[in-house]
Formats: C-alpha cells, structure tokens, sequence
C-alpha cells in the first residue's frame, strides 16, 4: 500500500471513530480528532494528495456544516421545550401538481443544458409538446310522450324537429394539440379535432356513416405571449380564459379574439391569497357594409375579477365576478318589404331556447329568426374544495341578465379526485340546474343537458373511475324539463370511455 494511501486510509479512520466516543471523555476525545485531522489533513498536502486549495475547501464546508447542525439542534430544542409538533399533511393531488412542477421545470433545464446525449434529437423538437385525448361514447334520447309536437319552432324559441321519439348513438370525440414553445416567454398552440365547422359547442362525430369519413377541424390556433410570472396575453383562437362553469360557457368552446390575465402568484402552489383579473375582446361576427348591409359587427366584451384563497393545502375557495357584454346581436326588423339591410343581425348558430322575433315583414316569405332581447350578463362562480381523507368540491354559478327571464343558477357537489390520472380514482357529482329563456346566450351554453339551449330546468347525477393510468370509464344522467312554454322533458344518459395522452 503506498504512502498516500495509507494517509487516506488513516483519515478515514480518525473519522469514523468520533461516534464510538464515551461520554465522559466526549470533549477530550473531540480535541484530541480535531487536532489529528488537521495534522492529516496538513500531511497530504505535504505529500501532494491534496492541493491547499482543497485542504481549505475542505475545512470551510466543514465549519459551516458544524454551524448549520448546532442551530438545528438549537431549534429542535426550544420546539420540545414548548410542546410543538410537526405534522405535515399535503393531499395526493397537491403533491401531484407540485411534483409536476417540479418535474416540467428539470425537464426543462435538462433539455436547455443539455444533459445527456446533446445529438439525441434536434434542438427545435424539445421545444415541441404534445397532448390529446380520445372519448368513446354511448349516447340515450329519451323523449316524453307527452311533449308537444313543435311546427312553429322560432315563436317558442326552440329549434326542435323531435320532440317525443327517443333515439340512442354512438359518438367519438378526438382532440390533439400542439404548443410550440418559441422563447421562454411565448408560445404558440394549435389543436385539431373531429366535429364540423358550424358547431362551436360540440366535437363530436356520430357513429354510424359509412358514407362518409370523419372530418377534422382546426379547433385553436393562438399566441400566449408572458412577459412577466403573472401576466399573461392571449390572441388568436384560444381556450376559455375566463373562471367559469359550463352554465355560461360550453366545455367545447373556444374564442376569437384577444385576452388579457394577471393572477399574482399563479405558480405558487403554496401561496395563500391569489387575486386575478381577465379581460377580453372577441368578435362574433365580422359583417361587410356594401351600402345594401347596414348590420353591425357582433361582438363580446368581458371582464371578470376574483380571488383564490388557499389557508392550507387541504382547503381552497375561489370566486370570480364576470361581465359579459354582448354589443349588436340583437335583431333589428327590415324596414320595408323586399329590403334586407338587417339580414345580418339573424345569429349564424343557436341551440333552443332564447326568445326570437321574425325580422322580415314580407308575409310572404318564411320567417326570419332573430335575438330579441340585449344581453349584457352578471356573472358569479364559486368553488369550495375541502382536501381531508379525499378531495371534495362544491360549485355554485350564479347568473344573471337585466331583461325578463333573465335567471339562471347552478349547483353542483362533486366528491373524490379533482382529475383522474392514476388507477382506481374515482369521482362522482350530483348537481341541479335552473336556466330561463334569456339568462345565458344559448348559442354558447352546454349542448348536453336538455340537448342544448336555456329555458330548462332538473339534476344530474353521474361519476367517473380511472381504469388504468390516463383512462377512465364516465356516466351521467341529465334529466330536464322546460321553464315555460309548451313542454320539452328531456332525459339524456351518457356513457363514455376516456383516454388521455
């Protein structure tokens, strides 16, 4: 064995042998190491196994080890001393988010320093992220006998050609994105989808037409640019940006436009009070004016504010207060007969349920269906979430519009896990839903319960339960009657099989 070595070996030894001291003699014991290992560590120096650099790097790291675990052991003291004890408790979704986090920014580091094999993939696809889902769907009709027969659909404002024979369908849905990170502060982000171009709020595709093929739209195509942690600035065709539920705006919905969000602390998962604002402008309709046309451009103005608060990691409140200002969707009546400058005011998609005026005075032609009512909505959501032995939700959404049945509230308790990632979480809700003829736009609304529109009222009731990682197997029951009008009882049953990627 050489010199150095058996230096080396030696040092060791001095160390290791400072936890089989005795009490009595600890601290002469301690003196006598202390004095040792300075003397080793000077004598490889000497014999060139350590530079002096080293030896001092050593020493320093040491001292303020030593430091570091004499407060500790101060600390942990005094904490006995007054009875205090330390029990963390963070709920699996918390830790799963964090973990997340965590995760998203070393990934990212790694892929910005390189680590590993530097000529494994080009450089431009690490800044490629994909994600999509895929839904299997089993759909029931069911139809009262004792419906009214509608022949005159726009005087009632409903856009119905069954109304008592039940039907059942199969539907997929398949959604993929793409978000291309541009710079560490913008991004690009575009998803296709199946469904059509003239439904905003659906993405489905009917089993069942051998015919035809399925078709693919492109669903978002937008900029997020974030100059800043907090802020955030969104343009093109992009997701809801608003806190919301599906009361006012239909899961499938997405808008054109510009918008606008700051949320201080929105990345600290641990931070106790988050306010944010949102705001926005989105055209609904762009109409050219040739001297013929004489319609408006339609368009939505949005603000909402609110606040998170988080008091610890098992509880969390939030609410938001939104103001949704529809400008020039209201029908305007052509002035004479055979003149149609107001053609344009006619809303180019709309479910059932808003109230309707014919704007063409010719007798003699088919009536032409227009928005009679202005729609400016209030807007307050609520959502309670208690983390204790599971994740439990209450959500309530209130809404409101200045113009006669212009009502509309939502409750809904949903008890288990936020989102289902791994196997066996579950989830299950039961919820009631009141909504007259012109609370909400019906355009844009939920297109499920009451197969669409306002002007319905009754529960749902249903759950999901992931079956392996990323899959889960969902089922609901929304049973609906009309507020007012001839009646519309409509119960749908949905079974579905979901896959996340």
């Amino acid at each position: 064995m050489t010199i150095r070595k058996k230096l080396l070996v030696v040092a060791v030894a001095a160390a290791c042998s400072a936890n089989a001291m005795a009490a009595d003699d600890a601290s002469a014991r301690i003196a006598e190491l202390h004095e040792t290992t300075l003397n080793l560590i000077q004598l490889l120096v000497e014999q060139k196994v350590l530079t002096q650099e080293a030896a001092d790097g050593m020493l320093k790291k040491a001292r303020v080890q030593a430091a570091e675990k004499v407060e500790q052991a101060k600390a942990a003291e005094t904490e006995a001393n007054l009875g205090v004890v330390r029990v963390t408790y963070v709920p699996e979704h918390v830790k799963r988010d964090i973990q997340e986090q965590v995760r998203r920014e070393v990934v990212a580091q790694a892929k910005q320093e390189r680590w590993g094999d530097v000529n494994a993939v080009p450089e431009w696809l690490d800044r490629l992220k994909w994600e999509g889902d895929f839904r299997l769907r089993y759909q029931e009709e069911l139809l009262a006998e004792s419906n009214a027969a509608f022949t005159d659909f726009g005087v009632f404002g409903q856009l119905v050609n069954n109304s008592t024979e039940d039907n059942a369908s199969g539907k997929v849905r398949l959604r993929l994105g793409l978000n291309a990170n541009v710079t560490a502060k913008v991004d690009v982000g575009v998803r296709i989808t199946t469904g059509s171009t003239s439904n905003p709020v659906s993405t489905n595709q009917t089993l069942g037409t051998y015919g035809n093929k399925f078709s693919l739209v492109l669903d978002r195509a937008f900029i997020k640019l974030s100059p800043y942690d907090d802020l955030t600035l969104w343009g093109g065709r992009l997701p809801n940006p608003f806190f919301s539920t599906d009361l006012v705006w239909d899961d499938d919905l997405n808008f054109d436009g510009v918008a606008v969000s700051y949320a201080l602390g929105s990345k600290e998962p641990l931070r106790e009070l988050k306010p944010f604002v949102t705001a926005g402008a989105f055209p609904l309709q762009t109409i050219e004016q040739d001297g013929v046309v004489q319609a408006k451009d339609k368009w939505l103005f949005a603000l909402q504010g609110g606040l998170e608060w988080q008091p610890n990691t098992r509880t969390r409140f939030k609410a938001g207060v939104a103001y949704y200002d529809y400008r020039n969707i209201t029908g305007i009546v052509n002035p004479v007969v055979g003149q149609t400058p107001f053609d344009a005011t006619e809303p180019k998609f709309r479910q059932k349920g808003n109230t309707l005026m014919d704007i063409d005075p010719d007798a003699n032609t088919d009536p032409l269906w227009a928005l009679a009512s202005e729609y400016k909505i209030a807007n307050l959501t609520l959502v309670a979430d208690f983390a204790d032995y599971f994740p439990r939700g209450v959500v309530g959404n209130p809404a409101s519009l200045y113009e006669l049945g212009g009502d509309a509230y939502q409750m809904k308790l949903t008890v288990g896990y936020p989102k289902l990632v791994e196997q066996d979480e579950w989830q299950a809700f039961i919820g009631y839903r009141y909504v007259e003829t012109d609370a909400v736009l019906d355009a844009f609304t939920d297109s499920d319960f009451h197969l669409g529109g306002t002007n319905a009222k009754g529960f749902m009731i249903g759950g999901q339960y992931a079956i392996y990682k990323n899959t889960w197997v969902a089922a609901r029951w929304m049973s609906a009657d009309e507020i007012t009008g001839l009646p519309l009882a409509i119960d749908v049953f949905q079974l579905d099989l979901n896959a996340k990627f």
